[in-house]
């Protein structure tokens, strides 16, 4: 009996002791558990932020994608244009250069001097086409001291002079493409104006020879008086004027002791042998105030000369003010 009873002992201890330890271990199952549980969480917090970011790599991966495909398009599309343009200048250069351009003869023959002949934005054009030649004594040299010198010498050697020798060239230079519908009327101009010719059309290649032939019989000597040219011009009613000469007028046609810009120009209405500066600007302006011509296009080919610097400036805002071009060739031209 009391060894049932001891047995019976034993086993409730040994019952007792092995529900201690489960109740130890179950605590420790707990805590593993909360601590799992909580890596859960902060691992799935973690994962929701990387597919969060993911997803908004993606877009823009998508969007940077999108506009490039949409500049290769673009390139591609400007590609094929500037080919097809490439094609089309090329096809335009052949259609060019395959065409013959059947040559114009000049009506007055001029001897070629290379490039210089021409000379870019100097076209002779017009219906009605004037041209005024300066046959003053300053139109021989163009050094002021070989201008005086000149000046005392005969007739031959004035028309020998190597700038009146270059404006027959010019003259002959502009009568040689004076379009074949268009009427041309020249004069040379001095103290007075001098016809050269009759009016004569532009395929009148007897006529415009016997322009040229008045041309080789003048001489030029006298001072510049641009009014008296004008004034002469102004009956043939031009469309365009080709003015050739060297510098500001030093001449007109009378009456300036009156008129109040001119009172201290004596050379003009007194005894004075010689004109400032001055009062040539003032008398060039003066003169085309009174010119006469209408809204004609006036064109100047300003030939060198020593000691007038105010000319290309007055003939510039001339030629300007009516459409046309002010040039100082080269010496090489024409």
């Amino acid at each position: 009996m009391s060894c049932g009873l001891g047995a019976i002992i034993l086993v409730l201890m040994l019952v007792k002791l092995d529900a201690d330890n489960v109740s130890a271990e179950s605590d420790r199952l707990r805590e593993d558990l909360a601590r799992l549980e909580a890596t859960e969480t902060d691992l799935a917090s973690r994962i929701t932020a990387l597919l969060r970011d993911k997803a908004v790599s993606a877009e823009e991966v998508a969007a940077r994608a999108a506009e490039l495909a949409r500049l290769e398009a673009e390139l591609a599309r400007e590609r094929d244009r500037i080919a097809a343009s490439q094609n089309a200048a090329r096809a335009l250069e052949e259609t060019i250069t395959s065409i013959e351009i059947p040559e114009k003869p000049d009506v007055v023959e001029t001897q070629p001097t290379g490039s210089e002949n021409y000379i870019v934005g100097l076209r002779v054009e017009g219906a009605r086409i004037g041209v005024l030649v300066d046959s003053s004594a300053s139109m021989t040299d163009e050094v002021l001291i070989d201008v005086i010198r000149r000046k005392n010498m005969a007739d031959a050697a004035k028309q020998a002079g190597p700038k009146w020798l270059r404006t027959k060239r010019v003259v002959n230079w502009f009568l040689a493409r004076v379009p074949a519908r268009s009427d041309v009327r020249v004069f040379a101009f001095s103290d007075q104006a001098l016809p050269l010719g009759n009016a004569v059309n532009g395929s009148d290649a007897a006529g415009l020879g016997r322009v040229l032939g008045d041309l080789d019989a003048v001489v030029p000597t006298g001072p510049t008086n641009l009014a008296a040219g004008l004034a002469a011009l102004a009956a043939f009613r031009p469309t365009d004027v080709y003015l050739i000469t060297d510098g500001l007028p030093t001449a007109g046609t009378g009456g300036y002791r009156s008129l109040n810009p001119f009172s201290d120009c004596s050379a003009l209405w007194g005894g004075a042998t010689s004109i400032s500066g001055a009062c040539r600007v003032r008398l060039l302006r003066h003169t085309i105030n009174n010119a006469g011509i209408g809204n004609a296009r006036v064109n100047v080919v300003l030939l060198p000369i020593e000691g007038d610097p105010q000319a290309s400036h007055e003939f510039w805002k001339w030629t300007a003010a009516t459409d046309g071009i002010l040039i100082s060739p080269a010496t090489s031209w024409p």
